[in-house]
Protein backbone atom coordinates (compact mmCIF):
# COMPACT_ATOMS: atom_id res chain seq x y z
CA UNK A 1 0.00 0.00 0.00
CA UNK A 2 1.38 3.40 -0.99
CA UNK A 3 2.34 5.59 1.96
CA UNK A 4 1.33 9.23 1.48
CA UNK A 5 2.34 11.90 3.98
CA UNK A 6 0.11 14.99 3.85
CA UNK A 7 1.14 18.13 5.72
CA UNK A 8 -0.84 21.30 6.34
CA UNK A 9 -4.09 22.68 7.63
CA UNK A 10 -7.18 20.97 9.05
CA UNK A 11 -10.34 22.97 9.66
CA UNK A 12 -13.88 22.54 10.88
CA UNK A 13 -16.16 23.89 8.14
CA UNK A 14 -19.56 25.48 8.76
CA UNK A 15 -21.21 25.08 5.35
CA UNK A 16 -24.35 26.96 4.26
CA UNK A 17 -26.15 26.06 1.02
CA UNK A 18 -27.53 29.21 -0.62
CA UNK A 19 -29.27 30.06 -3.87
CA UNK A 20 -26.59 32.63 -4.74
CA UNK A 21 -23.44 33.91 -3.08
CA UNK A 22 -24.55 37.02 -1.11
CA UNK A 23 -23.51 40.42 -2.38
CA UNK A 24 -23.25 43.30 0.08
CA UNK A 25 -24.45 43.63 3.65
CA UNK A 26 -27.69 42.44 5.17
CA UNK A 27 -29.25 39.18 6.34
CA UNK A 28 -29.18 36.11 4.13
CA UNK A 29 -30.87 32.73 4.51
CA UNK A 30 -29.40 29.31 3.76
CA UNK A 31 -31.38 26.36 2.44
CA UNK A 32 -29.25 23.73 4.22
CA UNK A 33 -26.38 23.55 6.72
CA UNK A 34 -23.58 21.08 7.51
CA UNK A 35 -20.72 21.04 10.02
CA UNK A 36 -17.96 19.02 8.38
CA UNK A 37 -14.21 18.52 8.36
CA UNK A 38 -12.23 20.59 5.89
CA UNK A 39 -8.95 22.32 5.09
CA UNK A 40 -6.56 21.76 2.18
CA UNK A 41 -4.41 19.07 3.77
CA UNK A 42 -7.25 17.41 5.66
CA UNK A 43 -9.43 17.08 2.57
CA UNK A 44 -6.51 15.73 0.55
CA UNK A 45 -5.63 13.20 3.24
CA UNK A 46 -9.17 11.85 3.56
CA UNK A 47 -9.57 11.81 -0.23
CA UNK A 48 -6.37 9.79 -0.68
CA UNK A 49 -7.32 7.40 2.14
CA UNK A 50 -10.67 6.71 0.44
CA UNK A 51 -8.70 5.87 -2.72
CA UNK A 52 -6.79 3.16 -0.85
CA UNK A 53 -3.70 5.05 0.28
CA UNK A 54 -1.93 4.52 3.61
CA UNK A 55 -2.20 8.17 4.62
CA UNK A 56 -0.58 10.04 7.49
CA UNK A 57 -1.71 13.61 8.17
CA UNK A 58 0.69 16.04 9.84
CA UNK A 59 -1.41 18.91 11.12
CA UNK A 60 -1.97 21.06 14.19
CA UNK A 61 -5.23 21.23 16.10
CA UNK A 62 -6.36 23.20 19.10
CA UNK A 63 -6.77 21.78 22.57
CA UNK A 64 -10.46 22.54 22.34
CA UNK A 65 -13.65 20.59 21.72
CA UNK A 66 -13.47 21.23 17.96
CA UNK A 67 -9.94 19.83 17.80
CA UNK A 68 -11.08 16.74 19.68
CA UNK A 69 -13.95 16.28 17.23
CA UNK A 70 -11.60 16.43 14.26
CA UNK A 71 -9.25 13.88 15.85
CA UNK A 72 -12.15 11.43 16.07
CA UNK A 73 -13.27 12.20 12.50
CA UNK A 74 -9.80 11.45 11.10
CA UNK A 75 -9.73 8.16 12.99
CA UNK A 76 -13.10 7.23 11.49
CA UNK A 77 -11.66 7.77 7.99
CA UNK A 78 -8.54 5.69 8.55
CA UNK A 79 -6.06 8.58 8.53
CA UNK A 80 -2.94 8.04 10.66
CA UNK A 81 -2.30 10.96 12.98
CA UNK A 82 0.90 13.00 13.30
CA UNK A 83 -0.75 15.85 15.18
CA UNK A 84 0.52 18.74 17.27
CA UNK A 85 -2.09 20.01 19.74
CA UNK A 86 -2.40 23.43 21.36
CA UNK A 87 -4.25 26.72 21.04
CA UNK A 88 -7.49 27.11 19.06
CA UNK A 89 -8.55 25.00 16.08
CA UNK A 90 -8.97 26.65 12.63
CA UNK A 91 -12.56 27.23 11.46
CA UNK A 92 -14.17 28.26 8.17
CA UNK A 93 -17.54 29.68 7.23
CA UNK A 94 -18.48 28.48 3.74
CA UNK A 95 -21.30 29.36 1.36
CA UNK A 96 -22.05 27.07 -1.60
CA UNK A 97 -24.48 28.30 -4.27
CA UNK A 98 -26.83 26.31 -6.50
CA UNK A 99 -24.15 25.97 -9.23
CA UNK A 100 -21.65 24.43 -6.79
CA UNK A 101 -19.40 27.49 -6.51
CA UNK A 102 -18.30 28.55 -3.02
CA UNK A 103 -17.05 31.45 -0.91
CA UNK A 104 -14.91 30.80 2.18
CA UNK A 105 -13.99 32.94 5.18
CA UNK A 106 -11.26 31.22 7.22
CA UNK A 107 -10.11 31.70 10.82
CA UNK A 108 -6.61 30.14 10.72
CA UNK A 109 -6.54 29.23 14.40
CA UNK A 110 -4.65 30.88 17.23
CA UNK A 111 -1.67 29.95 19.41
CA UNK A 112 -1.10 26.75 17.44
CA UNK A 113 2.16 24.79 17.91
CA UNK A 114 5.11 25.72 15.71
CA UNK A 115 7.50 22.76 15.93
CA UNK A 116 6.44 19.77 13.79
CA UNK A 117 6.57 16.15 14.96
CA UNK A 118 9.17 13.74 13.48
CA UNK A 119 8.69 12.99 9.79
CA UNK A 120 7.35 9.42 9.33
CA UNK A 121 8.19 7.05 6.47
CA UNK A 122 6.52 7.82 3.13
CA UNK A 123 6.48 7.10 -0.60
CA UNK A 124 5.30 10.60 -1.52
CA UNK A 125 4.61 13.89 0.23
CA UNK A 126 1.91 16.53 -0.27
CA UNK A 127 2.03 19.86 1.57
CA UNK A 128 0.22 23.18 1.67
CA UNK A 129 1.85 26.33 3.03
CA UNK A 130 -0.28 26.80 6.18
CA UNK A 131 2.31 25.31 8.58
CA UNK A 132 5.60 26.54 7.10
CA UNK A 133 7.92 24.81 9.58
CA UNK A 134 6.34 21.41 8.95
CA UNK A 135 6.12 21.97 5.19
CA UNK A 136 9.82 22.76 5.03
CA UNK A 137 10.62 19.61 7.02
CA UNK A 138 8.57 17.20 4.90
CA UNK A 139 9.54 18.64 1.50
CA UNK A 140 13.21 18.65 2.52
CA UNK A 141 12.86 14.99 3.55
CA UNK A 142 11.23 14.12 0.21
CA UNK A 143 13.99 15.86 -1.72
CA UNK A 144 16.69 14.08 0.29
CA UNK A 145 15.00 10.72 -0.38
CA UNK A 146 14.52 11.40 -4.09
CA UNK A 147 10.75 10.89 -3.74
CA UNK A 148 7.83 13.03 -4.98
CA UNK A 149 7.22 16.17 -2.94
CA UNK A 150 4.08 17.97 -4.12
CA UNK A 151 3.18 21.53 -3.14
CA UNK A 152 -0.46 22.65 -3.19
CA UNK A 153 0.04 26.13 -4.65
CA UNK A 154 -2.84 28.09 -3.19
CA UNK A 155 -2.76 31.88 -2.72
CA UNK A 156 0.07 33.29 -0.61
CA UNK A 157 2.46 30.41 -1.38
CA UNK A 158 6.00 31.45 -0.31
CA UNK A 159 8.59 30.98 -3.06
CA UNK A 160 11.23 29.42 -0.75
CA UNK A 161 8.80 26.64 0.20
CA UNK A 162 7.65 26.10 -3.38
CA UNK A 163 11.29 25.79 -4.44
CA UNK A 164 11.66 22.70 -2.23
CA UNK A 165 8.96 20.75 -4.11
CA UNK A 166 9.46 18.38 -7.03
CA UNK A 167 5.97 19.31 -8.28
CA UNK A 168 4.11 22.58 -7.64
CA UNK A 169 0.47 22.53 -8.74
CA UNK A 170 -1.19 25.93 -8.36
CA UNK A 171 -4.86 26.80 -8.46
CA UNK A 172 -5.54 29.53 -11.03
CA UNK A 173 -5.89 32.20 -8.28
CA UNK A 174 -2.78 30.83 -6.58
CA UNK A 175 -0.75 31.05 -9.79
CA UNK A 176 -1.87 34.63 -10.46
CA UNK A 177 -0.96 35.59 -6.90
CA UNK A 178 2.45 33.87 -7.06
CA UNK A 179 3.46 35.37 -10.41
CA UNK A 180 1.74 38.73 -10.04
CA UNK A 181 0.46 38.23 -13.61
CA UNK A 182 -3.22 37.90 -14.52
CA UNK A 183 -2.72 36.07 -17.85
CA UNK A 184 -2.46 32.39 -16.90
CA UNK A 185 -0.11 31.17 -19.68
CA UNK A 186 2.31 34.02 -18.93
CA UNK A 187 1.99 33.43 -15.19
CA UNK A 188 2.76 29.73 -15.68
CA UNK A 189 5.88 30.52 -17.70
CA UNK A 190 7.02 32.97 -15.03
CA UNK A 191 6.52 30.48 -12.19
CA UNK A 192 8.28 27.71 -14.13
CA UNK A 193 11.28 29.97 -14.73
CA UNK A 194 11.54 30.74 -11.01
CA UNK A 195 11.03 27.25 -9.58
CA UNK A 196 13.29 24.20 -10.04
CA UNK A 197 10.51 21.60 -9.97
CA UNK A 198 7.72 20.81 -12.41
CA UNK A 199 5.00 23.47 -12.37
CA UNK A 200 1.32 23.37 -13.36
CA UNK A 201 -2.04 24.90 -12.59
CA UNK A 202 -5.51 23.43 -12.30
CA UNK A 203 -8.47 25.36 -13.65
CA UNK A 204 -11.68 23.48 -12.92
CA UNK A 205 -13.27 21.92 -15.98
CA UNK A 206 -10.18 22.81 -18.06
CA UNK A 207 -8.14 20.22 -16.14
CA UNK A 208 -4.43 20.76 -15.52
CA UNK A 209 -1.77 22.46 -17.66
CA UNK A 210 1.92 21.73 -17.13
CA UNK A 211 4.63 24.21 -18.07
CA UNK A 212 6.64 22.72 -20.97
CA UNK A 213 4.41 19.66 -20.69
CA UNK A 214 0.96 18.25 -21.33
CA UNK A 215 -2.47 19.76 -20.96
CA UNK A 216 -4.59 17.03 -19.38
CA UNK A 217 -8.31 17.89 -19.72
CA UNK A 218 -10.87 17.00 -17.08
CA UNK A 219 -14.01 14.91 -17.64
CA UNK A 220 -17.18 16.94 -18.21
CA UNK A 221 -19.64 16.81 -15.32
CA UNK A 222 -22.56 18.89 -14.09
CA UNK A 223 -21.03 20.41 -10.92
CA UNK A 224 -23.06 20.17 -7.74
CA UNK A 225 -20.43 21.10 -5.15
CA UNK A 226 -16.85 22.25 -5.84
CA UNK A 227 -15.92 22.59 -2.15
CA UNK A 228 -12.71 20.62 -1.57
CA UNK A 229 -12.34 19.56 -5.21
CA UNK A 230 -8.88 21.07 -5.60
CA UNK A 231 -7.73 19.46 -2.35
CA UNK A 232 -9.02 16.06 -3.45
CA UNK A 233 -7.21 16.57 -6.76
CA UNK A 234 -3.90 17.16 -4.99
CA UNK A 235 -4.36 14.13 -2.73
CA UNK A 236 -5.14 11.86 -5.67
CA UNK A 237 -2.25 13.26 -7.74
CA UNK A 238 0.35 12.83 -4.98
CA UNK A 239 -0.92 9.31 -4.25
CA UNK A 240 -0.65 8.39 -7.95
CA UNK A 241 2.93 9.71 -8.13
CA UNK A 242 3.77 7.64 -5.06
CA UNK A 243 2.40 4.60 -6.88
CA UNK A 244 4.85 5.23 -9.72
CA UNK A 245 2.40 6.58 -12.30
CA UNK A 246 3.65 8.97 -14.99
CA UNK A 247 2.92 12.71 -14.90
CA UNK A 248 0.10 12.37 -17.44
CA UNK A 249 -1.35 9.27 -15.78
CA UNK A 250 -1.31 10.89 -12.33
CA UNK A 251 -2.89 14.07 -13.71
CA UNK A 252 -5.67 12.14 -15.46
CA UNK A 253 -6.33 10.08 -12.33
CA UNK A 254 -6.60 13.23 -10.21
CA UNK A 255 -8.86 14.91 -12.79
CA UNK A 256 -11.28 11.98 -12.73
CA UNK A 257 -11.35 11.88 -8.92
CA UNK A 258 -12.01 15.62 -8.64
CA UNK A 259 -14.71 15.53 -11.32
CA UNK A 260 -16.56 12.74 -9.54
CA UNK A 261 -16.31 14.67 -6.27
CA UNK A 262 -17.82 17.78 -7.95
CA UNK A 263 -20.77 15.75 -9.22
CA UNK A 264 -22.02 15.08 -5.68
CA UNK A 265 -22.67 17.29 -2.66
CA UNK A 266 -21.34 16.72 0.84
CA UNK A 267 -18.23 16.24 2.91
CA UNK A 268 -15.68 13.50 3.47
CA UNK A 269 -18.15 10.59 3.40
CA UNK A 270 -19.05 11.48 -0.21
CA UNK A 271 -15.47 11.60 -1.55
CA UNK A 272 -14.90 9.03 -4.32
CA UNK A 273 -13.57 5.59 -3.52
CA UNK A 274 -11.38 3.62 -5.92
CA UNK A 275 -14.21 1.21 -6.76
CA UNK A 276 -16.58 4.10 -7.52
CA UNK A 277 -13.97 5.68 -9.76
CA UNK A 278 -13.45 2.43 -11.69
CA UNK A 279 -17.19 2.01 -12.32
CA UNK A 280 -18.02 5.64 -13.14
Amino acid sequence: MTRLLVCGIAVMDYVHRVEAIPQGEGKHRSTAFERIGGGCAANAAVGAARLGGDVTLMTRLGLDATGGELVAMFADHGVTQAFARGGRTPLSSVMVDRTGERMIVNFPGADLPIAPPPVPAFDAVLADCRWPEATEAVLTAARAAGLPGVMDGEKYTPEPLAALASHVVFSAPGLRDFAGIDDLPRALSDAAARLPGLVAFTDGADGVRWAHGPHVPAPRVAPVDTLGAGDVWHGAFALALGQGRSLTEASDFANRVAALKCARAGGWTTYPTLSELETS
